[in-house]
């Protein structure tokens, strides 16, 4: 395959999850007990992007999803938009965003191919829980005012919906997988191909 049409399916597949994480967000966000941070389905996508697209290009995904989140296209659950947003309680979780899709997908071709369930939940959940969570925490410690003890509290309402969404992008990024393999290479393919 030519290089042009390499980077034309990336670019395709990195487009693709921007549009998935946007779709997602049209599914209504849940602000439990008041909580300056809502509960959205988006960060399905984000884990979706690293555990199928790779490390740069789901992370690339996220890019490009909050380069139109900027400009105030409204395309966060809830219908928000703009730079306000990057200013807000939820800070963390949106410059998270694309480096717990990295850390996932890093996580995820290291795992080695072909995609398995058990650990690809494991990885998932280290990234687009645990990881992604922290870097929330932090935000609302900085924009929220909130101490550590109160930032966790608050984000504790997101952790068993984040545990269900790392089991349920763990099965459909073992279909994907089984449908397409090669849309990520293992360490092990990679070492491979450069030997050869």
């Amino acid at each position: 395959m030519s290089p042009q049409r390499h980077t034309g399916r990336e670019l395709a597949q990195i487009a693709t999850f921007a549009g998935i994480i946007a779709v997602l967000g049209l599914i209504p966000a849940v602000a439990p007990f008041g909580n300056a941070v809502p509960i959205t389905a988006q960060s399905l996508g984000i884990m979706l992007a690293g555990a199928i697209l790779g490390g740069r290009r789901g992370a690339l995904a996220v890019l490009v999803f909050l380069a139109l989140v900027a400009p105030g296209l409204p395309l966060l659950a809830g219908g928000r938009g703009g730079l306000g947003v990057f200013a807000g309680p939820s800070v963390g979780y949106l410059i998270g965003y694309p480096i717990a899709a990295y850390a996932v997908g890093v996580m995820t071709s290291a795992m080695g191919t072909p995609y398995r369930v058990a650990p690809g939940i494991g990885v998932t959940l280290l990234g687009g829980v645990v990881l992604l969570n922290l870097l929330g925490i932090i935000g609302m410690i900085l924009r929220a005012d909130l101490g550590v003890g109160a930032a966790f509290v608050a984000a504790a309402p997101f952790v068993p919906g984040d545990i269900v969404k790392a089991v349920i992008c763990a099965f459909v990024a073992k279909g994907v997988h089984a449908a397409y393999p090669g849309l990520i290479r293992s360490r092990r393919t990679k070492r491979a191909d450069a030997l050869a």
